[in-house]
């Protein structure tokens, strides 16, 4: 009896530990939401290898990800290149719906591919409309419509929209100019209204997540939800009676359906390209997308080609120039990478040249170098005297002076490291050289990039569209420079009368307001101009985070002990002044 009890007991206690572990065991992971990628592309030939490379990239697994694509009305390789792509990635995406139209090229009554008429807004809902039934058939949690030129850098988007909990969400984009995919405000009529809200929210200056009357381009749509069973492409609410656009027609449905719109700007999420207008060609489009490219190079996180995508080499020149000089430190890899990247995109041929590294020479070296310091030399604003970063600056460019009369090189182009290109940079360039060889002028220097000091000041150049004479300016991120200009140059002998390369160049050209300076170079001929407005910028100003001066931050040109920390406009000594013909003059250091 007592055995019986004792084995009974066992079971038990076997079978509650079984049990218990069951209990006990934990559940599996739920399945990420599914989501249906809508693509539709006309003409995108430019964008498509980066869009899709933004697509590749997005942390979501792609097993979960449906696509629905359609291409139409192309002029460019556009069906191709997706064709290729979606070829690929047949494998990794749980499906493919494939929509292309090769036939015809353009819509009627259409004046050019850029044109918007009522047949193609009526084509493009109709799209719209059915990848949405298409998600819904599918039973997708989620539809994401995303334009062609629009480039979600950031990976985790999906994650970050859906983890708002909103019926309809935009991720703020970026964009060369104001232009951004939403409006904060909507006439009674459906038009974009101007109000307070946009430019905080366009810069970051409020963060968050907020309604707003209209997004477009790149939205997420919560399938799940209530409302959005009801809004729609097309066809417009019997009650529509705003301007026929695909976008304000179903912001309309929105409203209608009482599914509020939300921008989210918490992030950064990355880019849209500035639509061309109604009278510009695919090419304009794509000198517009070269530009954002170029933006993104530089405050990131920049964009990346798709790895499944064929893209031809581009077809570099230097356009008309004998040679295109980039002047770079070598200890700044990153600068050159940036520069190079921009320079290949805009399909310009450079040559780079290592920079006189400033910090590394010593008291020593810069004296077996033959430089002197100009007599009387003193920084007007910090009132010290010329800094080691400064003569390795002005050694760099006066050595490629020498190398162009050492090689008899009639025109050149010279590049620092640190600009950005403004919009169309490449064809506005080759316009302006080109009539000024029709004119015949006769001209040494022009500037693309500089500080003006005095702007009012400066007089039109007669018969040359954007050129004027140049006046008092500091900086010198790119100019061209011929011939005769670089032989006048060499022949002031400034290397045993050194000052930076930015005052000297304006005493040459007669326009430095330091009369004592200027004594000491008797022969100020330069003919100096500028583009105006400037073709290149600086990439960075005194005070961005980004912000480096190698000139400015070093140590003095003749002591090894005394170091400089101008920065920006704190350079300004206490109690000191500017010379006299100075004081009305900018920081020069404000970059």
């Amino acid at each position: 009896m007592l055995s019986w009890i004792i084995s009974v007991w066992t079971i038990l206690v076997v079978a509650q530990c079984y049990f218990s572990e069951e209990n006990y065991t934990e559940e599996s992971k739920m399945h990420p939401p599914t989501v249906v990628l809508a693509i539709i592309a006309r003409n995108a030939a430019h964008s498509l290898p980066y869009y899709l490379g933004a697509l590749e990239r997005l942390n979501y697994p792609k097993e979960r990800i449906s696509i629905w694509a359609a291409t139409d009305h192309n002029i460019d390789n556009t069906t191709a290149i997706l064709q290729e792509w979606l070829t690929v990635m047949q494998t990794q995406y749980h499906y493919i719906e494939w929509r292309p139209l090769d036939e015809p090229t353009s819509y009627v009554g259409e004046p050019g591919p850029k044109h918007w008429t009522n047949g193609r807004y009526e084509y493009v809902m109709k799209l719209k409309q059915a990848a949405l039934n298409f998600a819904k058939k599918r039973w997708a949690d989620y539809i994401l419509y995303s334009d062609t030129d629009n480039i979600l850098t950031n990976p985790d988007t999906l994650h970050l929209l859906m983890a708002e909990n909103k019926s309809v969400i935009a991720p703020m984009l970026d964009s060369q100019s104001a232009y951004s995919n939403y409006w904060c405000g909507i006439t009674p009529q459906g038009y974009y209204r101007r109000t307070a809200e946009y430019f905080p929210t366009k810069q970051r200056q409020r963060l968050g997540c907020y309604p707003v009357p209209m997004v477009h381009s790149t939205i997420l749509l919560d399938l799940r939800k209530e409302g959005t069973k009801k809004v729609s492409f097309h066809p417009p609410h019997k009650d529509y009676s705003w301007p026929f656009d695909d976008i304000i027609v179903f912001a309309f449905s929105c409203r209608i359906s009482e599914v509020q719109m939300f921008l989210c700007n918490k992030e950064r999420y990355g880019y849209l390209n500035v639509p061309a207008k109604p009278h510009q060609t695919v090419e304009d489009d794509r000198i517009n997308f070269v530009h954002l490219y170029l933006d993104s190079l530089i405050h990131g996180p920049p964009m990346y080609l798709s790895r499944y995508v064929h893209v031809p080499p581009k077809q570099s020149d230097h356009m008309g120039f004998d040679e295109i000089y980039l002047i770079n430190l070598r200890r700044r890899p990153d600068r050159r990478d940036r520069m190079l990247w921009s320079l290949y995109e805009l399909e310009i041929d450079a040559k780079v040249v290592d920079a006189v590294d400033g910090a590394a020479l010593n008291s020593s070296d810069i004296k077996i170098l033959g430089v002197d310091l100009l007599p009387g030399y003193y920084d007007p604003f910090s009132g010290r005297t010329l800094t080691k970063g400064e003569v390795g600056c002005f050694l760099s460019h006066y050595h490629i002076w020498k190398e162009m009369v050492d090689m008899q090189l009639d025109k050149v182009l010279i590049f620092e490291d640190d600009v950005r290109f403004q919009a169309n940079f490449k064809r506005r360039l080759m316009r302006l050289v080109e009539e000024v060889e029709q004119v015949e002028l006769d001209w040494d220097i022009i500037y693309l990039g500089r500080k003006k000091v005095n702007p009012e000041e400066e007089v039109a150049v007669e018969n040359v569209r954007n050129l004027v004479y140049a006046d008092y300016s500091y900086w010198t991120l790119s100019y061209a420079i011929s011939l005769q200009g670089a032989q006048k140059l060499l022949n002031a002998e400034p290397i045993s009368k050194m000052l930076p390369v930015d005052e000297f160049l304006p005493i040459m050209y007669d326009k430095h307001p330091n009369e004592d300076y200027k004594s000491h170079f008797p022969n100020r001929n330069l003919m100096a101009y500028s583009t105006h407005p400037l073709l290149v910028q600086p990439c960075h100003h005194a005070g961005d985070p980004e912000w480096v001066s190698d000139t400015e931050t070093s140590t003095l040109w003749d002591d090894d002990n005394v170091r400089t920390d101008w920065r920006g406009s704190h350079k300004t000594l206490k109690g000191s002044q500017p010379p006299a013909g100075l004081q009305s003059a900018t920081y020069k250091d404000e970059l």
